[in-house]
């Protein structure tokens, strides 16, 4: 589809903070780069109807990330390899946590 100036498109609005109609203002290699909210009437770039993450969930990946940089994963390895044997030794019992 051919996007021209003024076209009415959806996107979310930083401002309004929802999914609203937006017009285009600026095209970049055919597809739209700036939009106009039509509710508000705030111009942003254009965010394919995404919305940015949440700064809370910003700071959960990086927690995320943090604890997995800790983790080795030959510790790893030897740990689950570990497990294994003793659920082999004890059959019938529960491992145990």
């Amino acid at each position: 589809m051919d996007m021209r100036l003024g076209d009415i498109i959806d996107d979310f609005c930083v401002k309004c903070r929802r999914l609203t109609n937006h017009a285009i203002v600026s095209l970049l290699n055919g597809s739209a780069a700036k939009v106009r909210c039509r509710t508000c009437y705030s111009d942003h770039d254009y965010r394919n109807e995404q919305a940015p993450p949440s700064k809370k969930d910003l700071k959960k990946a990086a927690l995320f990330n943090a604890v997995l940089s800790g983790v080795d994963p030959a510790a790893a390895a030897e740990a689950d390899g570990e497990e294994a044997k003793k659920a082999a030794k004890k059959p019938g019992k529960r491992a145990e946590a």
